[in-house]
């Protein structure tokens, strides 16, 4: 893996339209209760959420891989303006506490009538792998999320 210095292909750019409106799929985020539903890639599980959703609050989740395998990652949220836009430091630790991805994620929430349009901004990797991987992670953390936003009033 080498690093590379072009920071297009180290972003990630996602968007997801969900058939919710911005208030719920933005309470989605902001809630532990919620977040344990559906967080993480699929057939992952989230045993740990801690959160202080704040602007200068932290937080530290555990997602479980279904082989077993702890995926730890932490931040602290740098914006929140509810419920358009959502901005958070991220921090992936290996299992001895190391660093292996430090990041920021920017989230918006558009409103168009009774659906909401989501964009998920990730910048920036030190590794286009690393981009890769992420990506693969996040869209299947927005695929439960558009589910349980589609399905489950908060």
């Amino acid at each position: 893996m080498s690093t590379i210095t072009d920071t297009d292909v180290r972003t990630l750019f996602l968007e997801r339209t969900i058939n919710a409106p911005a208030q719920l799929v933005f309470r989605a985020w902001s809630d532990p209760k919620h977040l344990v539903r559906w967080w993480g890639p699929k057939d992952f599980a989230l045993p740990h959420c801690e959160q202080d959703f704040r602007v200068g609050g932290k937080y530290r989740f555990c997602m479980r891989a279904p082989d077993g395998s702890d995926h730890w990652v932490r931040g602290e949220y740098t914006h929140i303006e509810e419920p358009h836009r959502l901005v958070f430091t991220w921090l992936r630790e290996e299992a001895d506490g190391d660093i292996w991805c430090d990041t920021v994620v920017a989230l918006s929430f558009e409103e168009r009538g009774s659906r909401t349009v989501l964009t998920l901004n990730q910048t920036t990797f030190a590794t286009t792998a690393h981009c890769d991987e992420h990506r693969d992670g996040w869209n299947e953390c927005l695929d439960r999320l558009t589910h349980f936003s589609e399905t489950q009033p908060c």
